[in-house]
C-alpha cells in the first residue's frame, strides 16, 4: 500500500492506523529524511519511499524508485492548498496546486494502475475534499483541482466497474491538520470568526479512511454540515450561494 503525502497530517495518520494491521505500507514524501519513524509492533511495515508529485519528470523518476514494489492500494493524499481572493494570488503557486492536486494524482495513477490490472487485484483512492463539491470563495483555484478529482474519480469507478480494481472516492472534511491552520490564516479578512472553523481529529477520519477501504467501499462521505453541503451542491446551486456567500466578504 502506497499513501502519499505521509509526512504529515491526514497522510501521517493513515500510515499510523495502517501500521496496526497486517499490511505493509509505502510511505510516500517528497522528503524521505524528514521520516518519523512509526512507534509499536508494526514499525517494521512501513517503508519511507520518496513522491514528488511537483513535475512530470519527478513522478517518473520516484516510480522507478520504487524499485518494482508491488502497490496493491494506491491512496492519493498529498495536496497544497491557496486561499484568499483569486485576482491576488501568485500564478505559479496556482500552477503547483494543480499539478499536485491533479496532474500528479492523474499521472501517478496512471502508472500505478496498470500493474493492478494485470495482477487482478487493487484499489485507488482519491481524496476529493469537500471543497470538490462546496465550492467555497476565496479558494477557487483549490475547489476546482478538487472538483477536477471528483469527476476524475467518479468517471474512473465506472470505467473500471468490471474490473479487479476498484475506487474509493474520500470527501474529506476539515480535519485539525496544518492546512487547515493554512485556510484559518488565508481566510482571516474575509470570515468573521475564522477560530469557529473547526476541523475533525486527524487520527479519528483516518481511521474511517482506512475502515473503508478494507470494506471496499465507493465513498466515503464527511458527516455534519458537510455532508449537508455535499447534498445540497447536488441541487439548485442558489441555496450554496446564500450560505456561503453569508459566510465570506470580499
Amino acid at each position: 500500500m502506497l499513501v502519499t503525502g505521509s509526512n504529515r497530517g491526514i497522510g501521517r495518520e493513515i500510515v499510523e492506523a495502517l501500521a496496526t494491521r497486517e499490511t505493509h505500507v509505502l510511505a510516500g514524501m517528497r522528503d524521505t529524511s524528514a521520516f518519523e519513524r512509526v512507534g509499536g509492533a508494526r514499525a517494521r511495515e512501513v517503508t519511507p519511499v520518496r513522491i514528488d508529485l511537483s513535475s512530470k519528470g519527478s513522478i517518473e523518476e520516484c516510480v522507478a524508485g520504487l524499485g518494482g514494489r508491488r502497490v496493491d492500494v494506491l491512496v492519493n493524499n498529498a495536496g497544497r492548498f491557496a486561499g484568499g481572493l483569486f485576482e491576488e494570488g501568485d500564478v505559479d503557486e496556482y500552477y503547483d496546486l494543480v499539478q499536485v492536486n491533479f496532474a500528479g494524482l492523474v499521472h501517478l495513477t496512471r502508472r500505478l494502475l496498470r500493474p493492478m490490472l494485470e495482477r487482478e487485484h487493487g484499489k485507488i483512492v482519491n481524496n476529493a475534499s469537500i471543497a470538490g463539491y462546496a465550492h467555497f470563495p476565496g479558494a477557487a483555484v483549490y475547489s476546482g483541482s478538487k472538483a477536477a478529482v471528483v469527476g476524475f474519480s467518479e468517471a474512473l469507478r465506472r470505467e473500471l466497474a468490471e474490473s479487479p480494481v476498484g475506487v474509493l472516492q474520500v470527501v474529506t472534511p476539515g480535519v485539525e491538520t496544518s492546512m487547515l491552520a493554512q485556510v484559518r490564516r488565508d481566510y482571516d479578512e474575509h470570515v468573521g470568526d475564522t477560530s469557529k472553523l473547526d476541523g475533525v481529529d486527524p487520527g479519528e477520519w483516518a481511521g474511517k479512511v482506512v475502515d473503508a477501504i478494507e470494506s471496499d467501499a465507493e465513498v466515503l462521505n464527511p458527516g455534519g454540515m458537510e455532508r449537508l453541503a455535499k447534498l445540497a451542491s447536488r441541487g439548485p446551486a442558489a441555496l450554496l450561494d446564500t450560505v456561503l456567500g453569508r459566510a465570506f466578504d470580499r
